[in-house]
């Protein structure tokens, strides 16, 4: 008999998926660059959040540059906020820097507080 590991079973349902793929959202939405008073997600930081049936999240981010201050920490604090929501059972943060960050990825909001608009 073989046994499927925790880690492969699936857990969610696909409505479930969506729904923390959004409290993903709004919990990336309280992370910010201390330099920047714009939360991660409104900054454009994020690109994509992808969460499987198996409670696997995974977050593509950028930094505003390579050289930034934050780029030993940021992703680490990213990953522990996700990992502490109800059904996530494991979370990987990968940075990637195609397409490059520039102030167009943010909100319009985030454009607005900022003085960009």
């Amino acid at each position: 008999m073989t046994e499927l590991t925790p880690s492969t079973e699936p857990t969610l349902t696909v409505s479930e998926v969506v729904a923390l793929e959004d409290r993903i959202v709004e919990k990336l939405r309280t992370c910010y660059d201390p330099e920047i008073p714009v939360n991660i997600y409104d900054l454009g930081l994020i690109y994509d959040v992808k969460v499987e049936t198996t409670g696997h999240a995974h977050v593509k981010m950028t930094l505003t540059s390579p050289g930034c201050p934050v780029a030993g920490t940021l992703p680490g604090e990213v990953e522990a906020r996700i990992s502490t929501l109800p059904g996530v059972k494991e979370t990987k943060v990968e940075i990637v820097w195609d397409p490059p960050w520039d102030k167009n990825m943010m909100s319009e909001a985030a454009r607005l507080q900022l003085g960009f608009l």
